[in-house]
């Protein structure tokens, strides 16, 4: 049987209406839909009722399967010739380890196909209120990782590169290590009254939004 086709899928940061046409178009197409949890919940009555649902998200109870797995159930059902949709929150190449998923159907001859989604490191902040890019406060944005704790030594993270990088800094996933990050910047330089926010849940039912300073928040 010949190769199906796979479609890296950005669902968005959690409002369902953020979704794409064209990532709305694959999962009504899809036979396969292999999601994560986060980001996803009000997209799942798009897939046709016989559709194969795979949740392979973190769960209550249950961790997330393993990256290789999912890679490997890609390639699996792509080489049986299925339509398969890899819904993934977010932007599927903006810490969703969708270029994982690219190289490894690329390396078995699956066809695949990148449905960009809108990022939380602009969905968020938008949905507060926040630009993060404005011409008369911030001409650049940078996105790094919050999941890293900043009080131990890092190769990925450079905290105290960061602090001296113009413009709007915005962390993702950082809720849990608010402090120590927020502590990091103003160690290497960063001034305790800049202004900051912290968004929660962001672009959902849920959000809230905190906004401070680096000090304070």
């Amino acid at each position: 049987m010949s190769a199906g086709h796979v479609f890296l899928v950005g669902a968005g940061p959690g409002d369902p209406g953020l979704l794409t046409v064209k990532g709305r178009d694959a999962l009504v197409r899809a036979d396969v839909v292999l999601y994560d949890r986060l980001g996803t919940e009000g997209l799942m009555g798009l897939c046709r009722p016989d559709a194969e649902l795979v949740d392979v998200g973190k769960a209550p109870g249950r961790a997330a399967l393993p990256q290789d797995e999912i890679n490997a159930e890609l390639v699996r059902h792509g080489l049986a010739g299925r339509v398969v949709v890899r819904l993934k929150g977010g932007d599927p190449f903006v810490f969703g380890r969708g270029g994982e998923e690219a190289e490894a159907l690329g390396r078995a001859g699956v066809p695949f196909e990148v449905v960009p989604g809108i990022t939380s490191a602009i969905g968020a902040p938008a949905y507060a209120g926040i630009p993060v890019t404005h011409r008369a406060v911030a001409t650049s944005f940078t996105v790094v990782t919050g999941h890293e704790d900043p009080s131990k030594p890092s190769e990925q993270t450079d905290w105290a590169a960061l602090a001296r990088v113009p413009g709007t800094l915005v962390v993702l996933m950082g809720m849990g290590r608010l402090a120590g990050i927020a502590g990091a910047l103003m160690a290497a330089g960063r001034p305790a009254d800049q202004p900051a926010a912290a968004v929660q849940w962001g672009t959902t039912p849920r959000q809230r939004s905190v906004v401070a300073t680096l000090g304070t928040i």
